[in-house]
């Protein structure tokens, strides 16, 4: 299989979109809320190409089980850890604070509804993606194996669009769950259509568009979602919205432009940077969290809606982010080296 340079290479601009969500303000000025609003195509990017990623290794191993089992327990693996780190760090933030009734409630919410499907109950609230991506795994597996891939992609689009109405949409109808973004609502139906254009069905059918008119059409989408957004938010006074209906095609068009512009990004740093965006997006909250504690200390809690310090802090938690992760992954390479020399 020849590597995909492109998928990497975006997922570079999915995590800095990620960042600049979790430190701009969505709704303090115009600006920030165009800038939160494009960003939102990060998310639904990165389960679609861990979709296309599986579904490729899926088809061409001829025991797929075996495979699937070993991605599923990395993913889970990778959860847990973080999920342990945050629950550490959160109590240990408490403790040192002298909140000893911030920890007896704290684990109120911790739930096995929560830790085993939504992803919540810590500081590492960016954790529901990892737990949904593996939740949307097996249930596309389970379907690869029934041979009805075709069927779940019907299925969670329509579970997709009726998340809407748990987001910006409520305004017409709310629809009475915990949340809308999760496993359900949102991470199955782009996993499983990254899976379904792994078999290459829409590849071959609109194999006539070139990576020009598909990188234009993203374009186009991406301002259409603007204008959603805007209109539902602003216009209608509907609660802040994670994605829309126009999030489906831009995310397809974007991924389309990635399949058919491979060797796009091949030999940059930002492309080695994206690969490793999983370990950023993990790390990053916690950085968040410190940098916040650290202005509130000195008295700059008031800054943070100032663009400069914006860009500053977006630039500074990304930066810690990807060097924390590198240091992570050396020390295991390390630890991993001393273990086989013993």
């Amino acid at each position: 299989m020849d590597r995909n340079y492109a998928i990497d290479f975006i997922k570079f601009f999915a995590i800095v979109a990620v960042v600049i969500i979790h430190t701009f303000p969505s709704n303090h000025l115009l600006g920030f809320f165009f800038l939160d609003n494009f960003s939102r195509f990060a998310v639904p990017f990165f389960f679609t190409a861990s979709g296309y990623l599986f579904g490729l290794k899926t088809i061409q191993t001829p025991v797929s089980y075996r495979y699937f089992r070993k991605y599923l327990f990395k993913i889970l693996k990778i959860y847990v850890c973080w999920l342990i780190f945050y629950i550490l760090y959160d109590v240990i933030r408490a403790y040192c604070e002298g909140s000893t009734v911030a920890q007896t409630d704290y684990f109120k919410d911790l739930t096995l509804l929560n830790v085993l499907y939504y992803g919540q109950g810590t500081s590492g609230y960016q954790l529901w993606f990892v737990i949904s991506l593996a939740w949307s795994i097996s249930v596309v597996y389970l379907f690869f194996r029934l041979k009805k891939i075709r069927l779940l992609l019907i299925v969670s689009l329509c579970l997709n669009l009726a998340g809407l109405f748990g987001q910006s949409y409520s305004i017409f109808y709310e629809l009475p769950v915990h949340t809308s973004r999760d496993a359900l609502f949102i991470g199955l139906f782009y996993t499983t259509a990254g899976f379904w254009i792994a078999f290459g069905s829409p590849y071959a059918q609109l194999k006539a568009l070139n990576k020009r008119t598909s990188f234009y059409l993203f374009c186009l989408f991406s301002g259409i979602q603007a204008a959603e957004g805007y209109l539902l938010e602003k216009g209608l006074s509907a609660r802040h919205g994670e994605y829309f209906l126009s999030t489906i095609f831009l995310t397809v068009f974007l991924f389309l432009f990635a399949l058919q512009f491979k060797q796009l990004g091949k030999g940059l740093w930002i492309t080695k940077i994206g690969g490793n965006a999983l370990g950023i997006y993990a790390i990053h909250v916690l950085f968040i969290d410190i940098v916040d504690m650290l202005l509130e200390a000195a008295g700059l809690g008031h800054i943070s809606h100032n663009l400069f310090w914006n860009m500053l802090d977006a630039l500074l938690v990304f930066t810690l982010s990807y060097a924390a992760y590198q240091f992570l992954q050396h020390a295991k390479k390390r630890l991993g080296v001393t273990g086989r020399a013993k």
